[in-house]
């Protein structure tokens, strides 16, 4: 398979010739470390500052990290083209433009959507610092990535942050409950609290069945996906990712109580597109921007820490204390198996699918970037 995807990579750095016989069998499982360094080239040679592009390349690499691999490197070929399509403005500066002692509007001046919205987060972790609690709106940015990341960034400041997140007017990817028609998006809720001398509690889900994105990363394996995520245009189950680029669907999150999702997607509209100005989904066919709503609050103004701490103590050895089905072996808490997975790519490394790897090849020679030096990393990984 590797020889695939480096034979990819060597044909648009025009290096065929030099590709070793030794690894022909292995997949490169790139460090973090190099898979920075690449999305960081990527992002400068796209028009990004050093800053600017070396943060959003850590948040996809650490969404590929977290398991999260919808929001990981794949996005790095499509951000790019993004970036050249003029869909968002990699030199933006996000700016406030309503401000009370609590709350904020953001407007992200058409910039990458992981510099607004850490932007955002730190304005309202300030406002909850001083007044007990923070909420920040942010409009007119790109897609903001992984939506945990930034009640996560709440968490290690020892405060509890939850965001809601839509995707603006699209509206084309999930079909209400009772419906055939993709009328609604994925709409994320992420919420994040800290523990005490351990990773924190972690959600962060769309409220269907499946992001999106994992949809494409089904694609880029050749791979099918479960049945019960996905109709066809005709209403029937599918378990093709091809069929939900063909006027299929996306379900809401819940199943036979698909209503549960239905509101719960209602919900972060609101919060996320109506309170933000960005607007909610109406049905059009390119997301223009996230709709997003960020709220901190700082424990102490509610109770003492170690109050906190030892309640959050008490919850976890209570649910953990259940018996262990043995169909799935056992039980996690919030963000466990996200902070489990991180731990040990970061030691393993990432594997790389050979569509994506040959597609950030693609726009790395497209912006003048010598791939070459990509190849030998993934080699030398």
């Amino acid at each position: 398979m590797v020889i695939k995807l480096l034979a990819t990579c060597l044909l648009w750095s025009g290096s065929w010739r030099n590709l070793p016989r030794r690894v022909k069998d292995q997949m490169p499982q790139l460090s973090a470390e190099s898979l920075l360094n690449i999305g960081s080239q990527l992002f400068e040679a796209a028009g990004c500052s050093p800053g600017d592009a070396g943060a959003v390349a850590a948040h996809l690499v650490d969404s590929s990290l977290y398991g999260h691999h919808s929001h990981g490197v794949i996005r790095l070929y499509e951000y790019v083209d993004q970036i050249k399509q003029g869909i968002f403005d990699p030199r933006g500066k996000p700016q406030v433009v309503d401000e009370k002692p609590c709350t904020a509007v953001i407007d992200g001046d058409g910039i990458l959507g992981q510099v607004a919205a850490e932007f955002s987060t730190k304005i309202a972790i300030e406002k909850a610092r001083q007044h007990g609690t923070g909420t920040v709106t942010l409009r007119n940015t790109s897609h903001i990535g992984r939506v945990g990341a930034y009640p996560l960034l709440v968490a290690q400041e020892q405060m509890i942050g939850i965001v809601f997140c839509n995707a603006g007017r699209l509206g084309r990817q999930i079909a209400p409950h009772g419906g055939l028609d993709p009328k609604m998006s994925t709409n994320p809720i992420a919420f994040a609290a800290p523990r005490r001398n351990q990773d924190p509690i972690l959600v962060d889900m769309a409220t269907s069945v499946t992001a999106e994105g994992k949809l494409r990363v089904a694609l880029n394996r050749g791979e099918q996906v479960p049945l019960g995520w996905l109709i066809d245009q005709h209403g029937n189950p599918t378990t093709d990712p091809n069929d939900y680029y063909e006027n299929g669907a996306i379900l809401p999150l819940g199943g036979v109580a698909g209503y549960k999702g239905q509101c719960l997607s209602f919900i972060v509209e609101l919060l996320g597109g109506a309170l933000s100005g960005q607007g909610v989904s109406n049905g059009e066919k390119i997301m223009k921007s996230n709709g997003v709503l960020i709220t901190v609050y700082r424990i102490e103004h509610f109770t003492s820490l170690d109050a906190y701490y030892d309640e959050v103590e008490i919850l976890a050895r209570h649910v953990q204390s259940s018996r262990i089905d043995p169909k799935i072996g056992e039980i996690l808490l919030p963000g466990e198996w996200e902070f489990r997975n991180a731990r040990q790519q970061r030691k393993d490394g990432v594997m790389i699918d050979e569509t994506t790897w040959s597609r950030i090849c693609k726009a790395g020679t497209g912006l003048g970037i010598d791939t070459q030096v990509w190849v030998e990393m993934a080699l030398n990984a």
